[in-house]
């Protein structure tokens, strides 16, 4: 069984830490994906065109792409707890401004949380592997839960909130700054007592380039892969639906049970890998579930659809929590863990944006879904590659050094 790294750093009750956790956790997703179903809102009262709401999702893909080499320099000069209790001040800040009058407002804010957001996703893993060396695959299952969860409720309240409680878009969008406080109150005692060398780099750390390394490239392509299938089909699945006979409201039904089939192995799978000295099975396992829920899309209608929602659901859920737990697998020390997250999620992110876009542009030129289907299953099998290749029992500074 891997050989578990030493705690350093954290002087907070396991109890305290998991609270913290789990807080962040809830603000990483639902600030985003509470925007989607008020964008009719958005446009009939600030004019916004399909492209400018377009805009709302694709700023802060960019900024976890742009930004995540930034919260690794920001872990080594001021620790990984201040960084990360900096980052929810941000978005903070950026969920009040968000719903003020006029659409500049609303991208400034929104730029503000992805950039708050883009620091969180990096240094979470590595804060996982320093505060819960022995609970990595337990704690790692609990922040993507958690941060999927948080999102889907989002998603479902976003309405609701708007129009039945009679808050507006600008109430809906601004109510989660409440969770954001909620947030800044846990983590301000956790900021206040860490404990970091003169330079802010946690002890055991030390400075070396990932991009010589193989093996760190291997988990940057899993893990951006892994993004482009999901953003492809939480894009594109509904319509998917309806061009094979589901009508408007249950094509988005379908939508939600392929994110909600994500959830229980989404927990599991970290627990699993850290038990393993290689994942190379639950990588295999979960690509082969995106791929033959794939080729149930391609296949036909009916249940076919919802069994490949089922399927592609639950290897995308398995991945993604896989793609997260990699980086804590294939490091010793919680700061290159999170140098290891600021790689992949930049290159990753960047990949993953290009996706949907590529998707859209496969259907426009066929007129039906088969090509960018297909575009899924070759994602799959080039997954299949890095993934195996992200697997193997290696520290990427083994590599470098």
């Amino acid at each position: 069984m891997r050989q578990k790294t030493a705690a350093a750093g954290t002087a907070a009750s396991p109890a305290f830490m998991v609270a913290a956790v789990v807080i962040l956790a809830a603000n990483l997703r639902a600030p985003l994906t509470t925007v989607g179903p008020l964008v009719p809102d958005l446009q009939r009262e600030l004019g916004l065109s399909h492209t400018a709401a377009g805009a709302l999702t694709t700023i802060p893909l960019l900024a976890f792409a742009l930004l995540a080499p930034v919260a690794a320099v920001f872990a080594r000069r001021f620790g990984m707890e201040r960084t990360l209790f900096g980052s929810l001040v941000v978005l903070f800040a950026g969920e009040l401004v968000r719903p003020l009058s006029g659409g500049v407002f609303l991208f400034l804010g929104t730029a503000l949380i992805g950039a708050a957001i883009a620091v969180d996703n990096v240094l979470m893993p590595a804060l996982i592997k320093d505060a819960f060396s022995h609970r990595i695959g337990l704690m790692m299952g609990v922040y993507t839960v958690t941060m999927n969860m948080s999102a889907a409720f989002a998603s479902g309240l976003a309405v609701p909130l708007a129009d039945e409680w009679g808050i507006g878009w600008e109430g809906a969008l601004r109510f989660w700054a409440l969770v954001a406080a909620l947030a800044l109150v846990v983590w301000l005692p956790q900021a206040w007592r860490q404990k970091s060398s003169a330079s802010g780099v946690p002890a055991g750390s030390r400075r070396f380039s990932l991009w010589r390394s193989a093996l760190a490239w291997q988990v940057t392509l899993f893990m951006g892969l892994q993004s482009l299938f999901f953003y492809c089909l939480v894009t594109w699945l509904p319509e998917l639906g309806q061009s094979k006979g589901l009508a408007a409201d249950t094509a988005g039904w379908l939508l939600f049970f392929f994110q909600f089939a994500q959830l229980p192995m989404m927990f599991v799978s970290p627990m699993l890998a850290e038990r393993m000295d290689n994942q190379k099975v639950l990588i295999g396992s979960a690509v082969l579930l995106m791929a033959f829920g794939t080729a149930a899309f391609v296949a036909g209608q009916g249940w076919l659809l919802w069994a490949g929602a089922l399927l592609a659901g639950i290897g995308a859920g398995m991945a993604f929590s896989l793609a997260m737990m990699l980086f804590t697998l294939r490091t010793r020390r919680p700061l290159e863990a999170a140098q290891l997250s600021a790689m992949a999620q930049s290159v990753g992110y960047l990949l993953s944006a290009a996706g949907p876009p590529l998707f859209g542009a496969l259907y426009d030129a066929a007129g039906h879904f088969l090509p960018p289907l297909v575009l899924l299953l070759a994602v799959c099998a080039a997954m299949i590659v890095f993934g195996l290749g992200a697997a193997r029992d290696k520290y990427v500074d083994d590599e470098v050094a």
